[in-house]
């Protein structure tokens, strides 16, 4: 009979994974904060239009990583939903 998987083992680097890329969001997100900032087009634009930018670009990570969306540990396909959720939310609290 083939051995069985180690899922510990499995299960401990799915939330390492998990971990480093809600850091690395967190991260992000500061920076992009500092930047918006210091916009001169105002914050709220300036910060709809940078994370718009980091939506962008977390797709095309994605898709050079090969990263499957909808996988069982985060990746760069959940950091580009995030990305444009507030992207949407900040541009919604724009326009009113």
């Amino acid at each position: 009979m083939a051995p069985l998987p180690d899922l510990t083992r499995e299960l401990k680097s799915t939330q390492l994974k998990s971990t480093e890329v809600i850091v690395r969001f967190c991260l992000r997100m500061i920076i992009l904060v500092i930047f918006a900032a210091f916009g001169s087009i105002g914050f709220n634009r300036s910060l709809t239009a940078l994370l718009w930018m980091s939506t962008v670009l977390s797709a095309v990570l994605a898709t050079f990583e090969r990263e499957q969306p909808l996988d069982a540990a985060l990746n760069h396909w959940d950091e580009t939903i995030a990305y444009a959720a507030l992207c949407c939310l900040v541009s919604g609290l724009t326009l009113s």
